[in-house]
């Protein structure tokens, strides 16, 4: 018994009742057995010692060629800032006054006007473009352009779609009176056995012309594209007059054309847009593929979140690009002296064996037809027998030749169901602004 007393108290680890290890008794024994502490010795070298290599040649060379590759590293650095310096001082510093800033509370008679037909606007397209709140409105997103099925927005009935039904509208009404210019623009009649058809889908087409224009300034839409096959959404500009003829003689400004398909669409989805200028003496020679430019996104795609779709236009050229003017898509340049029909070599062409005419003689400007003011155009386009959606490309229920309306309407069940919900099938515009360049005075 005394043993074990004896034994816990030199091992207080093994008695309940013997003292906490952090008691002064056990710190001091444990401290007892610890190892003394060594003392730090330095090892650098004291008093005087050889040297024998500061005799030495070959160190001195080194030691030269170091500061030799010092010296031209500084002097890199040097003549970088200045080139840089120099560069930046040399940017034009252009000013620019601001004449549109639109947020979207509303669809601004005094800004926009509507544009109401049915004949295709030169493109073949589907739609029938109107004033309805259905397809045109402003909620706390902004502005909404959706397409909607004519039979859900009318008393249009499926089968007055394909037969025995005239559509007028030249006569005033709740849908807006016709902007177009010929009987083909405003009115049709369907029959199933010519396979014509009322237009099987409602859209809209605003501008700003004659209201907000510019010649050489700035334009930026923030918007989110629309979601479905054969939409096709665009953000443009036209020019107020055709001063140097019908199109394309008096240019064409494509900021951004998109597709509503998916991203496996072999041409370009929703997840690619080009920008494009349309410039020639005509249609058959319209330069575009001379002016065209291309993005696509690495990740996601243009409907799901907004992005800012911007031009930059003045006398010496024209850049589009997305989100920042850093990240350009088109750069198209006016060199002084090379007009634009030298730049399409157009005096080698030759149309129903007669040489072109050059439209843009008449002007002093090498940047012709794209020195004269324009106006914007967003829009949101159905299909279309252009080229924009190529034949045999992505299971595509019509031909560009023959009853192409017709065809779309009876594939329906084949695209309908693509079209995003709600307002997902139409483009959403969170602001539009327009600089023209210059001083506000």
């Amino acid at each position: 018994m005394e043993t074990q007393q004896a034994y816990s108290a030199r091992n207080p680890f093994t008695d309940s009742n013997a003292p906490s290890i952090r008691s002064s008794y056990g710190s001091a024994r444990f401290a007892e057995n610890l190892p003394a502490k060594r003392k730090f010795v330095s090892y650098r070298l004291k008093g005087t010692f050889d040297q024998p290599w500061l005799s030495d040649k070959r160190v001195s060379r080194t030691q030269v060629g170091n500061w030799i590759i010092r010296g031209a590293f500084i002097a890199a650095l040097i003549v970088a800032a200045y080139i840089n310096y120099n560069a930046y001082a040399r940017v034009p510093k252009t000013k620019f006054c601001l004449i549109l800033d639109d947020n979207f509370s509303e669809i601004d008679p005094d800004v926009w006007n509507y544009e109401v037909q049915i004949g295709g606007f030169g493109n073949g397209e589907f739609e029938w473009t109107t004033t309805d709140s259905s397809n045109a409105f402003v909620d706390s997103e902004g502005l909404h352009i959706v397409p909607t099925l004519t039979t859900n927005t009318t008393s249009i009935s499926p089968a007055d779609i394909t037969n025995g039904y005239t559509l007028n509208l030249t006569q005033a009404g709740g849908d807006g009176t016709c902007t177009g210019n010929t009987n083909a623009e405003c009115s049709v009649q369907s029959n199933s056995t010519l396979q014509i058809v009322i237009p099987s889908v409602r859209s809209a087409r605003l501008n700003t012309k004659g209201k907000k224009s510019i010649k050489y300034g700035k334009v930026e839409v923030v918007a989110k594209m629309p979601e479905g096959d054969w939409l096709w959404p665009a953000i443009w500009m036209m020019p107020e007059s055709d001063v140097y003829g019908s199109w394309p003689a008096s240019g064409e400004i494509d900021i951004a054309e998109s597709r509503g398909n998916d991203i496996n669409y072999p041409l370009g989805g929703r997840n690619w847009f080009a920008s494009t200028l349309h410039w020639g003496p005509t249609v058959d020679t319209d330069a575009y593929w001379r002016s065209t430019t291309s993005k696509a996104l690495q990740r996601g795609d243009l409907a799901q979140g907004f992005h800012t779709y911007g031009m930059e236009w003045s006398e010496e050229y024209i850049f589009t690009y997305l989100d920042s003017p850093l990240k350009q898509i088109l750069y198209y340049k006016f060199p002084k002296g090379n007009t634009m029909w030298q730049r399409g070599d157009f005096a080698s062409y030759t149309v129903n064996q007669s040489f072109l005419v050059d439209p843009w003689v008449q002007s002093e400007d090498s940047n012709a037809p794209f020195d004269q003011l324009f106006y914007l155009i967003l829009n949101v386009a159905v299909g279309g027998t252009n080229g924009w959606f190529p034949d045999g490309e992505g299971n595509k229920p019509w031909t560009n030749q023959g009853h192409a309306s017709w065809d779309f309407y009876q594939s329906l069940d084949s695209w309908f169901p693509t079209w995003g919900a709600g307002n997902a099938k139409g483009m959403t515009i969170k602001s539009v602004k327009m600089w023209q360049q210059g001083d506000c005075s």
